[in-house]
């Protein structure tokens, strides 16, 4: 089925009652037909419900249709973005190990990656999504993951998918991306080799700033590259925890399984049934907005790019960025979502833009069907240092636009009397 479709049907097969919507399964435990059946469940030996932690049936819906969409063989819901990835990286790293992560990603990932991780032993390495051919030296046998965004937020770079996944095939190492801003409508970075597909389900999936949420996708085959790989040892040994069980032997895609096994069943990060049925709801619009958002956003970096206050605009699908090849590699039509971000010459002139606009709303989300306005360095990057800021592309002068689904010209209108 192509993409639309997919949107509107994937994952569903109408219960007994012929429901056109997906249902809302808003329970937190489901009743075995006997003893055997629970115990086969846990065993693995039948699939089916055992606890909303752990899954659900309408997240299980929202999964397989996320999914599909990406590319992926399958998914796992999470409470939040900050969730999946802190997920995707707890399933394979421990104490001693290190991961390696693109300077240029979210505040929250930096902080992540950057402070808390630390206390559980693992190391960070940074390298610049511009340059990825600095991986190669960060490289060593605990390495576990790299992790990098398709879009950054809000320096708006594009990855190169080729370039990253050529080094972490050449050393078995996983790859996982956080593909929020462009959305699996956008890109779909696992068919450019990529082995792990994050996303904060909260932007553009809902679409309308109603839900928490998200979700880690697995490509197909990825038990290849993990069986009988050192670096992940714990994929390939008995799982004490779970009654001897190696997961690189079980014929299911075994990255989210292990997510839901173990760290959903001991953190307890999982998505409620309700927020997982408004997710759903948004994919079924989610490619008519993308266009919409993509377009808007195009006009509106046009219009800034050639105003005398803006220094800089960052926008890759401006045919002037010298990210629009990589745009028009691996994202589809060139359309480039619907985040942008321009500099201007000070911190408080930043500040008074984002102050003064009427139509964008000063708010620290993106992804909206509502267009917003954010200083991201005393924001959202609020917590980093002069350097870290310098390092992810969030200098003081920097104002980051998620651009809605108004019309287009109200938009640039009411930017162009913020700037006066």
């Amino acid at each position: 089925m192509h993409e639309q479709t997919l949107a509107v049907h994937a994952g569903y097969e109408k219960d007994a009652q012929g429901t056109m919507a997906v249902p809302i399964y808003q329970s937190t435990a489901y009743e075995f037909r006997d003893t055997e059946h629970a115990a086969n469940l846990f065993a693995l030996k039948e699939l089916g419900n055992i606890y909303t932690r752990l899954m659900n049936p309408t997240t299980d819906v929202f999964e397989k249709r996320f999914a599909a969409l990406e590319g992926g063989v399958a998914a796992i819901g999470t409470a939040s973005g900050m969730s999946a990835i802190f997920y995707a990286i707890a399933n394979v790293a421990e104490a001693g190990d290190n991961i390696i992560v693109a300077k240029q990603v979210y505040g929250g990932t930096t902080t992540l990656t950057g402070h808390t991780i630390k206390r559980f032993g693992i190391e960070t390495r940074y390298f610049d999504v511009r340059n990825p051919s600095e991986i190669e030296a960060l490289v060593d046998e605990r390495t576990k993951i790299i992790l990098f965004e398709s879009i950054t937020n809000p320096s708006i770079d594009v990855a190169d998918f080729d370039a990253i996944v050529a080094i972490a095939e050449k050393h078995g190492i996983l790859t996982c991306v956080d593909n929020t801003v462009a959305t699996p409508v956008l890109c779909k970075p696992i068919e450019h080799g990529v082995d792990l597909s994050v996303h904060s389900t909260s932007k553009y999936t809902t679409g309308q700033g109603l839900a928490l949420g998200g979700i880690i996708v697995e490509r197909e085959n990825l038990v290849e590259k993990i069986k009988g790989n050192a670096r992940y040892d714990h994929f390939n040994t008995p799982d004490a925890s779970y009654h001897g069980l190696v997961y690189s032997d079980v014929p299911l895609p075994i990255f989210t399984l292990r997510v839901r096994l173990a760290l959903l069943r001991d953190l307890g990060g999982a998505p409620s049934p309700f927020n997982s049925w408004l997710h759903i709801q948004g994919l079924e619009t989610l490619p008519l907005r993308m266009k919409q958002h993509s377009s808007s956003a195009l006009a509106i970096a046009e219009f800034l790019e050639a105003h005398p206050k803006v220094k800089k605009v960052n926008y890759p699908g401006l045919k002037s960025s010298d990210q629009n090849p990589l745009v028009q590699k691996y994202f589809k039509e060139g359309m480039a979502s619907g985040l942008l971000s321009f500099e201007v010459e000070s911190k408080e002139l930043a500040q008074s833009i984002a102050d003064a606009t009427e139509i964008f709303a000063v708010v620290v989300n993106i992804g909206d069907s509502k267009s917003i306005i954010t200083h991201p360095a005393s924001t959202t990057h609020q917590q980093l240092s002069a350097k870290e800021l310098e390092e992810a592309g969030v200098p003081g002068g920097l104002v980051r636009l998620s651009v809605g689904i108004e019309d287009t010209q109200d938009l640039i209108d009411d930017l162009a009397k913020a700037l006066g």
